[in-house]
This record gives C-alpha cells, sequence and structure tokens, in this order.
C-alpha cells in the first residue's frame, strides 16, 4: 500500500505558560485510512510525546476528539488524512477554555447542561415495570438521544462567542428531549428557567449548531419546539 505524507499544524499553547499561541508542523507519514485523531496519536507516540489532545472511543461514539480541522469543525476519528489537502490545521475547540494544546476546558459546557436538568423527572411511584413508549412518541425525542455531547454545536454557535452565559444548543436540545419525552412529568419552570434571552429566545437562528452535529442532530429544531410550547403555555394563562 503506498505511503504518502501529510504536513499536521497543530495551534500549540498551554495555560500555565504566557507564551501566544504557536502553530507546531509535524510530518506524518500515512496510507489511505489513516484518520487525523491517528495521526495525531502516531506524533505522540513518535514526535512530540507532551502533545495534548483529548480522545477515548477512536469509533465517533464518545465525542471527546471533536476539534477544528481545516477551519472544520468535527471529529478527528471521522476526518480521513486522504480527503483532506497535504496541509492540515488542527485548532482547539472554540468557545471554551483553551488548557493545553487540543484540550479544551469543558467545565462551562457541562455546567450549561446541567442548568436545564437533563434526566427523567417523575413525582409519580415509579412502576414495576418499565414504561412504553408508542414508536410515535420515540420517534418525537430519537434525534435528541442520539447526542454524544461532544460540544461541536457549543463550540460552532456565534451566540456563545458573544455571549458566554447562553445555555447554549446542546442543553436546549436536551431539555427539548424530556419536554417531549411522554414518560417525563416536569412541570412548566423548566421552560421558565430558559424563558430569557442568555436562554431559548437567544437563539438566532443561523443552524451552525446543524451543520456541524456528527450525529444529525438539529438543536434548532429543538429549540423552535420550546419557543412554541413557551407561547402555548403564555396564550393558555391569558385565555384563563
Amino acid at each position: 500500500m503506498p505511503v504518502t505524507e501529510s504536513s499536521i499544524h497543530v495551534l500549540r499553547s498551554d495555560e500555565k505558560d504566557s507564551a501566544d499561541p504557536a502553530f507546531v508542523s509535524f510530518a506524518v507519514p500515512h496510507e489511505k485510512d489513516m484518520t487525523v485523531l491517528a495521526a495525531l496519536l502516531w506524533i505522540q507516540d513518535n514526535l512530540d510525546g507532551t502533545l495534548a489532545l483529548r480522545y477515548s472511543c477512536r469509533g465517533a461514539v464518545c465525542g471527546s476528539c471533536a476539534m477544528v480541522i481545516n477551519g472544520d469543525i468535527a471529529l478527528a476519528c471521522r476526518i480521513h488524512l486522504r480527503n483532506l489537502p497535504a496541509e492540515v490545521i488542527v485548532e482547539p475547540l472554540p468557545n471554551l477554555p483553551i488548557q493545553k494544546d487540543l484540550v479544551v476546558d469543558m467545565t462551562r459546557f457541562w455546567e450549561s447542561w446541567a442548568r436545564v436538568r437533563p434526566y427523567l423527572i417523575r413525582f409519580d411511584d415509579m412502576p414495576e415495570k418499565e414504561i412504553l413508549q408508542t414508536p410515535a412518541q420515540l420517534d418525537r425525542i430519537e434525534q435528541f438521544i442520539n447526542c454524544m455531547l461532544c460540544a461541536c454545536c457549543y463550540s460552532a454557535c456565534p451566540l456563545q462567542q458573544r455571549n458566554p452565559e447562553y445555555v447554549g444548543p446542546a442543553a436546549l436540545a436536551a431539555l427539548a428531549r424530556f419536554e417531549n419525552d411522554s414518560r417525563d412529568q416536569r412541570d412548566r419552570d423548566s421552560l421558565k428557567e430558559v424563558s430569557h434571552d442568555s436562554g431559548m429566545w437567544g437563539c438566532r437562528s443561523i443552524f451552525r449548531c446543524i451543520d456541524v452535529c456528527p450525529r444529525n442532530v438539529r438543536p434548532a429544531d429543538g429549540i423552535a419546539e420550546l419557543r412554541t410550547r413557551a407561547l402555548k403555555d403564555l396564550l393558555g394563562r391569558k385565555k384563563r
């Protein structure tokens, strides 16, 4: 199998170092099936063991290896070098603080996600058997279940860049998932908690969250559903 070479330019920095971020280039020989993640791990093993990055499953399941590759936010384990030019630029996710090289601090992302109470809430006694759903009920939430919490949408969102307090598309999609779940019994306070400009009304419907999602989740659709539900609740109260 023929071997070719790519130049991988990695934006490197360290929060403990006052030096400005700078690109460091590595020549990586590879066969046709090497991914960007595999190339970065090869650099770790053969050229520079101090290169820092996040990864886990290597199979597009965990979402840990999200980064910017030639200007596009993607999972490094899904992007093959054969589909890229010989010069490959790799950068950490935007909208999150950089800890070192390609590793970002996900604290802000997880805090935003936790704010929407992204879990099943029930007030009735739990039944002895599982609560079944019809195919139609599952279809309403299935795309949101597929979210792997990779933070691609969070990093791509222009509003997130302008307003770090914005809850973010991933968290709002999670709320839409449970608001539409036939088994969930949460009250309307869940909507009130995000009914502000840093919540569901902050979204400008630019759809970057949809463009970058590796699992074809459409967070903007979930946000639109939350807005519709909030308006229906408001109009219903006014009629009463």
